[in-house]
């Protein structure tokens, strides 16, 4: 139990999110929170069920997304460790608004709603720091909107595959080399589009000599191509 509560105060402390409590409030709500461990897959969350608090990724990677009627789902978010979870329905006292779920084996930090709301009260700043987050998702929502509105399924891939590209490529002789470490079924997921499309634009973009694949491994072949594709498409 010590280990569990020296556990939490640290990960508080070190939450940009809680940034503006003292030590005291860190310890009190410290005493109050809980680490829940939780699998690949397994759901954190389903949207429309009562909010029950907030949580924060101490290791690991989850998404949040939203389910048609029909099953398809839409990518809202992927978060690593560091990020909250679920500020919204702790302020407006709703249902959550989207589903999360567990990427890799994952830890999160849980504190309740009531707790959170309780020391909002008391600290300001941290309403006023909460506020903040929901801000930067609502406008990172709008920029999705917006995509999947204005957009073709190519445009989105393209833009997929540089923000790769350039977060997490290796330079190699032909080119910037990543890894594709989903599957099509779930790059469709957060591009916003089915799995069949995805296939057959990655297929296309390769017979243009625009990417190379290899296995799992894709490998931008002209960068220059894709950002003019890209430009004359917007």
């Amino acid at each position: 139990m010590l280990q569990e509560f020296a556990s939490a105060r640290q990960i508080l402390k070190s939450t940009p999110l809680f940034a503006a409590l003292d030590a005291s409030e860190i310890d009190s709500l410290a005493a109050r929170c809980g680490m829940r461990p939780y699998p690949a897959g397994e759901v954190l969350f389903i949207e429309g069920e009562p909010c029950r608090g907030l949580y924060i990724v101490v290791t690991g990677r989850v998404r949040i997304f939203k389910t048609s009627p029909n099953g398809r789902e839409q990518v809202l978010a992927m978060e690593g460790p560091g990020a909250s979870v679920a500020e919204l329905p702790v302020f407006d006292g709703g249902n959550y608004p989207a589903s999360c779920s567990a990427i890799e084996k994952t830890d999160m930090l849980f504190i309740s709603r009531a707790d959170l709301r309780a020391i909002c009260l008391e600290k300001p700043e941290l309403s006023l720091k909460m506020l903040q987050v929901v801000g930067a998702r609502l406008r990172r929502l709008v920029g999705i909107i917006e995509e999947l509105s204005f957009t073709t399924v190519r445009h989105r891939l393209i833009s997929w595959l540089l923000r790769q590209a350039n977060t997490v490529g290796q330079p190699t002789e032909r080119g910037t080399a990543f890894l594709l470490d989903t599957s099509h079924q779930e790059l469709a997921a957060q591009i916003g589009t089915v799995r069949e499309l995805v296939s057959r634009n990655l297929t296309r973009l390769q017979a243009q000599s625009l990417i190379e694949m290899n296995g799992k491994q894709i490998t931008i072949l002209d960068k220059e191509g894709l950002e003019a594709d890209l430009s004359s498409i917007i």
